[in-house]
């Protein structure tokens, strides 16, 4: 007797996946569009249906079917089926044709598309522009940077420091260290518009500057502590101060891995020369333009969010003394950034960005 309730194999090519990929990690997208990707992700790595609907809040019956539409009718499978009402004016020729001339062509006197723009270009009316943009998730007017590592030693540096955070050594503490630099002491000319029901927070656009200092932060990957100070400048001498810092506040016992970008200062003979004479340090260097790699990056953002950009001083000295509290209060509840990316797949992600720049892509 055959097998019954048996999941049907999920088979993606290169390009499947690049599409399903940037599905899931849109934020713009309708929830269902985004679950439904992630569904095929996980379907096409082997993961089992109940599996699949626990993670995405669905029931086992959904998970299959939207498995099966997608083995039938590939990506279009992912969208819901047309229900009666009116037909259509917009044939799928048409639709090809928009889809095409957004993605590959570009307007005359302007740098991307705007709905209004390839309306009258089409024939189109902007309202369908608008939906069939949504519907295949294009934002012309969007784009996001990048920057592609020219660094020879590439792939050992980014093996080395993603082992580090996957594999901490014992008896030894990962720092991911660096510097803030230029945070500025801005002082608002009016008092800020306090939130109310209906409309936001209101800041005056104009300010009084008043200065800046220089945070150097020292991330422990293990429990998400930061070793923090302010200082006037950021050149070799103040990085070594911070160095002293760092060893007056971990336990001599213990063995110190730091991870650095490719800054002058941490690479000052001085610099060199001091930790030349501490066997318990141990450098990382980060591969060139790869400063993501980096995890007290990420913190950098949450205290720029949360006490940095939105305050208003009135020197560098109250600047100063609202960091210092704010790494207070988040080592008392500081969590370890969770990092769950390998090397390899980091490297897998950039090839297949290479070959979409490249245009290679199968």
């Amino acid at each position: 007797m055959a097998a019954r309730n048996v999941a049907r194999k999920v088979v993606v090519d290169t390009e499947q996946r690049t599409h399903l990929e940037a599905l899931a990690a849109s934020r713009t997208l309708p929830h269902a569009v985004v679950t439904r990707a992630r569904i095929i992700l996980m379907a096409a790595e082997g993961v089992q249906n109940i599996t699949i609907a626990e993670a995405v809040g669905l029931t086992r019956l959904s998970v299959s079917k939207w498995r099966s539409r997608f083995v039938e009718h590939g990506m279009q499978g992912l969208h819901d089926e047309l229900r009666p009402g009116r037909p259509r004016s917009i044939d799928d020729e048409r639709i090809a044709e928009l889809l095409n001339k957004t993605l590959k062509q570009r307007p005359e006197n302007a740098t991307h598309w705007s709905t209004r723009l390839i309306a009258d270009e089409s024939g189109i009316s902007k309202s369908t522009v608008q939906r069939v943009w949504n519907t295949f998730g294009l934002q012309p007017h969007r784009h996001h940077s990048f920057k592609l590592s020219t660094d020879p030693f590439f792939i050992e540096k980014l093996r080395d420091i993603v082992g580090l955070y996957l594999n901490p050594p014992e008896n030894a503490v990962v720092l991911c260290v660096d510097e803030k630099s230029q945070c500025q002491a801005l002082e608002r000319t009016q008092p800020v518009l306090p939130m109310g029901l209906g409309y936001v927070e209101g800041v005056t656009h104009d300010y009084i500057r008043h200065g800046t200092t220089t945070l150097f932060a020292a991330l422990d990957i293990a429990n998400g502590n930061v070793i923090s100070r302010c200082q006037h400048r950021h050149r070799h001498q103040e990085f070594l101060r911070f160095l002293k810092h760092i060893d007056s506040n971990v336990p001599a016992a213990l063995d110190l891995h730091l991870v650095l970008d490719n800054y002058a200062s941490h690479k000052h003979p001085k610099v060199r020369a001091w930790l030349a004479q501490r066997p318990r340090y141990h450098v990382h260097f980060t591969p060139t333009y790869s400063s993501w790699l980096n995890q007290v990056e990420r913190w950098f953002a949450l205290i720029t969010q949360r006490a940095i950009r939105r305050g208003s001083f009135r020197s560098t000295k109250q600047l100063v003394s609202r960091i210092d509290q704010f790494v207070q209060n988040y080592n008392k509840h500081s969590q370890p950034f969770l990092w769950t990316a390998t090397a390899d797949s980091i490297l897998a992600k950039l090839e297949r960005l290479c070959k979409v720049i490249s245009g290679t892509q199968d």
